[in-house]
């Protein structure tokens, strides 16, 4: 079972921009309510699409610089990465279609299509 994968500013380059598959970066803290609600969705979609897609998390509160670099302006924030890129951003709780819908374009193959 895949699991998303906590990261750093120190680790983002080799985890999300070097990656060879796109990357959902989650930027969370601990007090945050809807991050709270949101990690079960990032569960199971780690776990679901963990051949076509990577989930990480990124604690803003101990990694304040990719919370900068990236205008990470309110919590939760899910950036997703493709080629070292930022192509789409999703602010706030959603539910899992509504996020997969939004992101799998970017990770969808032909033989998903």
């Amino acid at each position: 079972m895949s699991h998303p994968v906590a990261i750093s500013d120190s680790s983002f380059e080799n985890e999300v921009v070097k990656a060879n598959k796109p990357v959902l970066v989650d930027f969370w803290a601990e007090w945050c309510s809807p991050c709270r609600l949101i990690a079960p969705v990032l569960e199971k979609l780690a776990d679901e699409y963990a051949d076509s897609l990577k989930i990480t998390k990124l604690d803003v509160d101990a990694n304040p610089d990719t919370m900068v670099k990236y205008n990470v302006q309110s919590i939760p924030t899910m950036i997703l990465f493709k080629d070292g890129e930022p192509v789409e951003r999703l602010v706030g709780y959603m539910a899992k279609d509504r996020l997969l819908g939004r992101i799998k374009p970017y990770f969808q193959t032909a033989a998903t299509a």
